[in-house]
């Protein structure tokens, strides 16, 4: 299956959280990025979304986390997981 030559707005947005994320390939990523270079609409959503994440990044890191959370998420999924694959 071939790379499309560019993308329109339907196409990228459904890939903008992944461009977010940086979870696209090369070739995704490039004609992500051209097409927001030539919509505005399209750029307004990526700006939003792109402020949004960063300041809910910013706030998290401010929060104080109790040292054995990762552990009781851990084991909680560990939990789901076992009985999800006993059903």
């Amino acid at each position: 299956m071939s790379t499309p030559d560019r993308y329109g707005c339907e196409e990228a947005f459904r890939r903008l959280d992944d461009y977010v994320d940086r979870e696209l390939s090369s070739d995704e990523i490039r004609l992500v990025r051209e097409h927001l270079e030539t919509c505005a609409t399209c750029a307004a959503e990526f700006t939003f979304e792109h402020q949004l994440i960063a300041c809910v990044r910013r706030k998290v890191q401010r929060i104080a986390m109790p040292k054995d959370l990762m552990t009781r998420i851990s084991a909680k999924l560990s939990e789901g997981e076992d009985s999800s694959s006993s059903a």
